[in-house]
């Protein structure tokens, strides 16, 4: 069923918003994923704060062009695509799509935008592969904790040697 134009440039419209509010954006070729596939995939990233859309190739080239964005799209031709737009995490769009894409080898992840740069489909499998946020931020303080701890465990140990240096004393004194 044809799209009318003013349906066409109100797509045009939301996509260029997304494109722009995104941190990153990773393509992917849909074909052969069933409903049910692609139901549980938009799940997936909607619990990772992920939009992810089917785009026309002719419509998401106009809305690049509207947001600015150089990509090379000789990379996706022939392929069908559905982008996946995350606003917050830089990461998340590409671990969903490539652990998917693991369990069902009908998602192929083509390529994508990073801080609207495009990039392709072998750094964002790499970026799936980095530790999230949260993990980082983890490590991060861990790592700045780790010092304090051991300052406060050998404190701790003069401490008690103290005190079992003085319950010696005393038990020397009581004999």
């Amino acid at each position: 069923m044809a799209i009318s134009r003013e349906k066409k440039v109100e797509l045009i419209s939301e996509i260029t918003d997304k494109l722009k509010r995104s941190k990153s954006v990773v393509l992917t070729d849909y074909r052969g994923l069933t409903v049910e596939d692609t139901d549980e995939i938009r799940k997936q990233l909607r619990e990772k704060g992920v939009d992810y859309k089917v785009i026309k190739n002719t419509l998401f080239k106009k809305a690049l062009e509207e947001a600015n964005l150089i990509v090379n799209l000789d990379n996706f031709e022939g392929h069908p695509i559905a982008a996946a737009f995350s606003y917050d995490d830089e990461v998340a769009p590409a671990k969903v799509t490539y652990e998917f894409s693991k369990k069902n080898e009908n998602l192929e992840i083509v390529g994508g935008l990073l801080d609207g740069n495009e990039i392709n489909a072998i750094a964002i499998k790499s970026l799936a592969k980095l530790p999230g946020k949260d993990e980082l931020y983890a490590k991060l303080v861990g790592s700045i904790a780790a010092p304090m701890n051991g300052l406060v465990n050998v404190m701790v140990g003069n401490l008690r040697g103290l005190v079992n240096v003085l319950n010696a004393y005393k038990e020397q004194k009581s004999n």
